[in-house]
C-alpha cells in the first residue's frame, strides 16, 4: 500500500490565512524589538543627564547601553527580513501543492534563546552600574555626590578642553553683555614658575546690577562675588566647570530668596559651556 499522498491539487484558503497570520505576528515581534532597542540606546543618554541635574562630580560613561540597544534593533530589522523570506517560502510551496509538515520554529527557539542572554546581560549590566553609583573616584579621592555638595561645590562635565569651554564661555557672557573682570590662568602661571599642573582656568565675570542688591541685602556674599567658573582638568583627562552651588551661598550668607535669580545664570552658563 502506498503512503501517504504528499502532493494535492491546491492549498486551501485557511492555509494561506494562517501564513499571513504568522508574518503578521513575526511583523510585530520585530517592531517590538526595534523600538524597546531605540529606548534602551537612549537609556544611558537618560542616566547621564541625571547625573548632570543632580550635579553628580564626574559623569560616568554608559555606552552599553547604546550596544544593546543597537543588538536588538538590529534583531528586529532580522526578524523582518527572515520571517519575509520565510512567507515567500511558504507560500510557493502552498502554491505547489505540497504538504508542509509542522515542526517546531527554529526561528521563535531562537529569538527565546536570544532575548533571555540579552536580558540576562541588562540584569548584569544594570547591577554593575548600581553597585558603582554611590561615589567615583576622582584625583585619588572617593567623592559623592552629596559631599560635593555639601562643600558647596557643583561639578559639570565638559565635552570640550579647557581652553575651548573657557572661550566658549567668554563668547556667551559677552553675547549677554555681563563684565568678564578676570581670567586667571592657574597652569599657565605654574608653567612660568616651572612647574607642571594640568589646566586650570578660573574665569571671574558679574553685572553690578544683578551683584549690589545681593549684597545690600547680605554684605557678607561680597566675599563670593563676582561669579566665579573654575575649568579644569582631572587625572583622567576629563574636563569640568565647577562653580558655587547656589543653595550653599544663599544658606551660607543668609540671602532672600527672591534675590537669587539675579545669580542664578552661573548653573545655565555651566550647562552650556559643557554642551
Amino acid at each position: 500500500m502506498n503512503g501517504p499522498t504528499q502532493m494535492r491539487q491546491s492549498a486551501a484558503l485557511s492555509d494561506y490565512l494562517a501564513a499571513e497570520r504568522t508574518l503578521l505576528a513575526w511583523i510585530r515581534t520585530g517592531l517590538a524589538l526595534m523600538g524597546f532597542g531605540f529606548v534602551v540606546a537612549r537609556f544611558g543618554l537618560f542616566l547621564q543627564q541625571l547625573q548632570i541635574i543632580e550635579h553628580a562630580p564626574s559623569a560616568q560613561s554608559y555606552g552599553l547601553s547604546l550596544w544593546f540597544g543597537s543588538i536588538l534593533i538590529a534583531m528586529g530589522v532580522a526578524v523582518h527580513v527572515f520571517s519575509g523570506w520565510r512567507f515567500a517560502q511558504l507560500a510557493r510551496k502552498l502554491d505547489r501543492g505540497e504538504v508542509t509538515r509542522s515542526y517546531p520554529s527554529i526561528q521563535a527557539v531562537a529569538m527565546a534563546f536570544f532575548l533571555g542572554l540579552v536580558g540576562l546581560a541588562m540584569v548584569i549590566y544594570l547591577i554593575s552600574i548600581r553597585s558603582s553609583a554611590p561615589s567615583h573616584p576622582v584625583n585619588g579621592q572617593e567623592v559623592s555626590t552629596t559631599s560635593t555638595r555639601d562643600n558647596g561645590i557643583v561639578n559639570s562635565p565638559s565635552n570640550h578642553s579647557v581652553d575651548q569651554t573657557v572661550e566658549k564661555l567668554q563668547a556667551i557672557l559677552h553675547s549677554k553683555g555681563v563684565t568678564v573682570f578676570a581670567l586667571v590662568d592657574h597652569s599657565g602661571e605654574a608653567a612660568k614658575a616651572g612647574l607642571k599642573m594640568r589646566p586650570t582656568k578660573l574665569l571671574i565675570f558679574g553685572s553690578p546690577k544683578a551683584g549690589t542688591p545681593l549684597m545690600i541685602a547680605a554684605p557678607s556674599i561680597a566675599i563670593d562675588l563676582p561669579l566665579k567658573i573654575l575649568v579644569w582638568e582631572d587625572a583622567e583627562g576629563k574636563v569640568w566647570v565647577s562653580y558655587n552651588d547656589l543653595a550653599y551661598l544663599q544658606q551660607r550668607h543668609d540671602v532672600p530668596s527672591e534675590l537669587m535669580q539675579n545669580i542664578a545664570v552661573v548653573e545655565t552658563l555651566a550647562a552650556k559651556a559643557g554642551e
